[in-house]
């Protein structure tokens, strides 16, 4: 875990019980989801192996170690996970370093959480050489902390990422919003106790008790956002 900016504390604006919001990177702040699969092509291709396009569905949202291993498996290919990773950071890190499109309605938000004084997290599955980067674009700035999938032990879908963020930022995880894109990291949200925003990117997420889904972060605001704690009292 590490903090790019000093902690802001608990501070959430008067009559409101939201305390903090933890954001994922890669599909929900970046439009970077279509780059992982297409590295992951290009560097199977280069093995020798083609990736059916149904594959991408097991991949998404998932750890590197979980996706690498899951590909390596199904081709068949001949070469080490550690080495596969490395590949795949490469490639990836080449890619957003050409371009970095973000999602709709994400820098208006994270402009909105930052005025607001609100305590806000990335948590992510990417390695840290990889958020580090992203960063330059996305804005440190706009981050008390930042998670990466490399720094805990057990990355999503366990609720241990986001168990880590809402800690370092002293807020209790059902007070905390998450905003998600994958089923895996609804997963890891939901087990840690947060209120999920669902904002689906590859494949689709349905709507449950405990999360809310919507098609664009451009319907995602702070009054949208306190409002999800509002239903929970």
């Amino acid at each position: 875990m590490t903090t790019t900016v000093p902690a802001l504390g608990t501070h959430t604006g008067e009559g409101s019980a939201l305390q903090a919001v933890l954001l994922d990177m890669d599909g929900t702040l970046v439009d970077t989801e279509g780059f992982w699969w297409d590295v992951e092509v290009e560097v199977f291709a280069g093995l020798g192996h083609t990736l059916d396009p149904s594959w991408r569905h097991v991949v998404v949202g998932g750890p590197m170690t979980r996706s690498a291993g899951f590909l390596i498996e199904a081709t068949g290919a001949d070469i080490r996970l550690d080495e596969l990773t490395l590949l795949l950071n490469d490639g990836f890190e080449d890619r957003i370093g050409r371009t970095l499109p973000l999602m709709p309605g994400a820098a208006r938000l994270l402009a909105e959480l930052a005025a607001h004084e609100i305590p806000t997290a990335l948590v992510s599955a990417s390695h840290r050489r990889i958020i580090d980067r992203v960063l330059t674009s996305l804005g440190p700035q706009y981050f008390a902390l930042t998670v990466a999938g490399d720094e805990v032990e057990r990355t999503k879908p366990f609720p241990d990422p986001y168990l880590l963020a809402a800690s370092g930022l002293g807020a209790d995880p059902g007070r905390c919003a998450v905003i998600e894109d994958t089923t895996t990291g609804v997963a890891a949200a939901e087990a840690a106790g947060c209120r999920v925003v669902a904002v689906p990117s590859v494949a689709p997420i349905a709507p449950a008790a405990s999360r809310t889904v919507v098609t664009s972060l451009e319907e995602v605001d702070l009054p949208f956002l306190r409002g999800l704690m509002t239903e929970m009292r």
